[in-house]
């Protein structure tokens, strides 16, 4: 896959037809990658690339824009004015700055014209996310919709395209926030504390791609190290009677496996003396798959796996331990937001996405968890890359039912009596968000709840996760309402480290601390307003800072021997006012050394720590 000449490709074809008026709204900070931002094509990187072809076109850059009351159905025939898409409107990076709300609907507008080299092709509309409801229009004529703000979808537009010249395309997107069912979050309308502003509208890549008539549209590929295998399936959409799907593994250029199979048959690749991936070693093997009709290659996919399994075992001590390949690990991370001053849920660049994983890289964690949200499908790619294990929670919504900590033990709350639209909407949601993520083999914890947040029918819930996933484990409501299901069983606590009670849990499910810390620190100019931060426990300089948490960890090796397997720290960056941040939300200030973090973190990994039973 020449990745090169796809992004050269796109760079040309896809730049903006509305001039350079952009600018950041607003009086908010700002990160410095807010200044790399391009606005003719902002965010041109191919965004899929567990899936690449290289006949694509990014939509991004300027669109029109318009609000009106959510009863309009009809496209607009005057707009307001410019967005900068993909960056949702609430945001600087938008250069609209303006909130929606339920009471109404956002509208998007552009021409576009379809490159020469599609012709003959399918055309796919694909959106990376839009928040939350959406309509589809091509050339006025309706193509589809969808409800879900964090899973990607697409839609063949082929019909409706005209033969010649521009081509417009509308999205109408209606997003209730906090006052709707759906999964939001921590976005509210009235933000404060540990909620945030509200994203309404397409806050992905928005990109055109051309496919054959018959073309491959899902690959699902999960290792089996036990077996020196990895089971790979690819689906064919409109596949024809002989079509035949060439599935081969490569180790560099080298091929080191190969099998012709039917669309959507699975295949068992063998891999011989396999490489196996860690935080260590993020070694990853690629992955090519062609379809065939009559002998003829028609769709040509380029993708990777990696070889890397994820488990629970016993220890000397009979204590329930999470495994990776087979052997314990300590996993350690922080609790990560994924929220930014200038683009809120989006990324101001790709460099910035990958900035904050390298960092916690850097300052010597192994584990991220991505806490009630989803990114796009590039950070997952970079946690692959760089080798950083991945908890991914299922954003959450429909709040309402009440829940209680209990130090030591698991947080007691009720269950959420959801209706069935909101019961629908989270079960549509959550399938979704792991089958895309599927692929990805950074993630190894899947988080239905957190905290009780809206928690429901949980056994109900974990069981249709372990289902459709059983490759990864299941941390059934973190730090919420206990139920004995599932892998995990969860604890936050604030400030100190702890850990649920081995001798009440530990025989039964993995003990982890699903948050801990929030140790915050509001550094002058780098804080989204002058007054009014907070932290869970806050302090007035760098060195008192650095020295409670040391404390912290100096803590956490005693919980590891007596069952701890995992522990997750508040959190990566600063969010508007909160200030529990390793980093300022700009991201211009690191609060204490990365180098001294990197030493304080690597004692917690002494891989003779722990026993486990063979």
């Amino acid at each position: 896959m020449k990745r090169a000449s796809l992004l050269l490709f796109a760079g040309i074809i896809g730049v903006s037809t509305f001039g350079q008026t952009w600018k950041p709204a607003g009086d908010k900070i700002l990160t410095t990658f807010a200044a790399k931002v391009d606005p003719q094509l902002p965010l041109p990187e191919y965004p899929r690339p567990q899936m690449v072809r290289n006949t694509w076109l990014s939509l991004n850059g300027q669109w029109q824009y318009t609000i009106s009351q959510a009863s309009v159905q009809a496209i607009p025939t005057t707009f307001e004015g410019k967005i900068l898409v993909p960056y949702a409107i609430e945001s600087a990076l938008s250069g609209v700055g303006k909130m929606v709300g339920k009471d109404n609907a956002l509208w998007y507008q552009r021409s576009i014209t379809v490159p020469a080299i599609f012709k003959n092709k399918r055309t796919l509309l694909h959106f990376g996310a839009v928040d939350w409801q959406c309509d589809v229009f091509v050339n006025g004529k309706k193509v589809g919709d969808h409800k879900g703000g964090y899973d990607p979808f697409s839609i063949d537009i082929t019909t409706a395209l005209t033969k010649s010249g521009n081509q417009q395309i509308a999205v109408r997107v209606w997003d209730p926030s906090d006052e709707g069912p759906q999964p939001r979050g921590k976005q509210v309308k009235n933000p404060n504390g540990i909620w945030y502003t509200p994203v309404t509208g397409i806050w992905q890549t928005v990109w055109l791609e051309a496919v054959p008539q018959s073309y491959i549209s899902t690959i699902k590929q999960t290792p089996d190290i036990d077996k020196s295998v990895v089971n790979v399936a690819a689906q064919v959409e409109n596949a024809q009677p002989g079509d035949q799907v060439v599935i081969a593994a490569y180790k560099g250029t080298e091929k080191i496996a190969e099998q012709t199979v039917a669309p959507g048959t699975n295949v068992a690749l063998s891999i011989p003396g396999a490489e196996l991936w860690s935080p260590k070693n993020p070694f990853l093997y690629d992955l090519k798959v062609s379809l065939l009709q009559k002998n003829k290659k028609t769709d040509d996919v380029s993708s990777y796996f990696a070889m890397r399994k994820i488990s629970v075992g016993n220890d000397n001590n009979g204590i329930q331990r999470m495994l990776l390949n087979n052997e314990f690990v300590f996993q350690y991370g922080p609790l990560d937001q994924g929220w930014w001053p200038d683009g809120l849920y989006t990324a101001p660049t790709d460099e910035a996405l990958k900035y904050d994983i390298e960092q916690t890289k850097a300052m010597g964690f192994n584990m991220i968890r991505k806490h009630v949200k989803v990114e796009p499908a590039r950070w997952y790619n970079y946690c692959d890359r760089l080798g950083m294990l991945v908890w991914q929670d299922m954003p959450s919504g429909d709040l309402g039912n009440h829940w209680e900590p209990r130090p030591g033990v698991y947080g007691r709350a009720t269950d959420k009596n959801r209706t069935t639209e909101s019961e629908t909407i989270y079960r549509n949601e959550w399938r979704a968000i792991m089958e895309k993520l599927h692929p990805f083999p950074s993630i190894v914890v899947w988080v239905p709840f957190n905290e009780g947040w809206g928690q429901f029918k949980t056994k109900d819930i974990v069981q249709v996760t372990q289902q459709q996933d059983p490759s990864r484990l299941v941390n059934s409501a973190s730090g919420g309402n206990f139920e004995p299901v599932g892998h995990i069983v969860d604890l936050h606590n604030y400030p100190e480290p702890l850990m649920p009670d081995p001798v009440l849990f530990g025989s039964k499910q993995v003990l982890v601390l699903g948050e801990f810390g929030g140790l915050g620190l509001p550094i002058e100019g780098h804080t989204w307003q002058q007054k009014n931060n907070w932290g869970y426990q806050s302090f007035k300089n760098n060195d008192d800072l650095l020295k409670r948490y040391e404390e912290f960890i100096s803590h956490i090796p005693a919980l590891i021997k007596s069952g701890l397997s995992a522990a997750v720290y508040t959190q990566t960056t600063d969010v508007e006012v909160e200030t529990n941040g390793l980093m300022t939300y700009d991201r211009k200030v690191m609060k204490m050394p990365v180098e001294r973090l990197h030493g304080i973190h690597s004692k917690l990994y002494d891989p003779n720590a722990v026993v486990i039973r063979k």
